[in-house]
């Protein structure tokens, strides 16, 4: 009997404990325990509860984090089409060179070497075009032309200028122009792989031998234009590849183009 009287349930503490107004069951609402004290009041009556969204309240609205993130993300995509120094929007694509305050950009990386001179990006396109673009961007962007400037921009000025230059020979060139957009695709070529291929070697280690034996630059020019012509053909042949997306006999057309590459550098130290 002595530990009757000291011990209380829970519920009768809790109860005592709370307004009225507060109190709440530990009970099934068809308990037969339910008692006139452990109602709720009036006006949770009235009103029922939506538990639903006090636990979204509690724990954040998921819509409201997503609007959130999203307005970050635009932020930031804004800021990166804005200049640093005069905060103008970007007027044209690629943003290299603020045309409001003539302030050179920082380099965005995710603006490739296609997008650089404004081409889409394929094999084929017209190299002569590229040279006046090349132009027009280094009048803009040389580094010499920024001599005077704060030492943040001549920063950008050697760096947009070293990467226009960059992508001014990558382009031009047709091996380094598939090796690039190969690239661009996810996929890099290891150009120093060797060809388990007899008759390439076999063909290579005789226009070798040609070329070493040659005494004159005439013979050397001749063996230069039969290496042209093949890496013609072989452009045209990683072309049609790249575009039917036949990667694997793209990268082999690289491969070839490497070889006879190599020869033409070969003789031009001869000449």
């Amino acid at each position: 009997m002595h530990n009757k009287k000291l011990w209380t349930p829970l519920a009768g503490i809790i109860r005592r404990a709370l307004p009225a107004s507060s109190r709440f069951s530990f009970y099934p609402s068809n308990s037969p325990i339910q008692s006139s004290a452990v109602f709720y009041s009036p006006s949770h009556l009235e009103t029922p509860r939506d538990f639903a969204n006090d636990s979204l309240t509690f724990l954040g609205n998921p819509n409201s984090f997503s609007r959130s993130f999203c307005l970050e993300s635009a932020e930031k995509v804004d800021a990166a089409n804005r200049c640093w120094a005069c905060d103008a929007a970007a007027g044209t694509a690629p943003f290299l060179f603020c045309d409001s305050c003539r302030t050179i950009q920082p380099v965005d990386f995710s603006v490739d070497y296609f997008q650089i001179f404004g081409l889409e990006r394929k094999y084929d396109i017209e190299v002569d075009s590229l040279e006046g673009k090349y132009k027009g961007w280094q009048k803009k962007l040389h580094p010499d032309l920024v001599h005077s400037k704060s030492e943040k921009e001549r920063g950008f000025a050697a760096e947009q200028s070293a990467r226009v230059i960059d992508a001014y020979h990558t382009l031009t060139k047709p091996l380094s122009r598939a090796t690039y957009i190969l690239r661009l695709e996810g996929i890099d070529v290891n150009e120093e792989e060797t060809i388990f291929d007899p008759e390439l070697l076999a063909e290579i280690m005789e226009i070798r031998e040609a070329v070493e034996e040659a005494r004159d630059s005439q013979v050397l020019n001749q063996i230069r234009s039969q290496m042209e012509e093949k890496l013609e053909e072989l452009a045209k042949s990683f072309g049609k590849a790249f575009h039917s997306q036949k990667f694997d006999e793209a990268v082999a057309c690289i491969r070839r183009m490497t070889y006879y590459q190599r020869v033409n550098e070969e003789i031009l130290k001869k000449l």
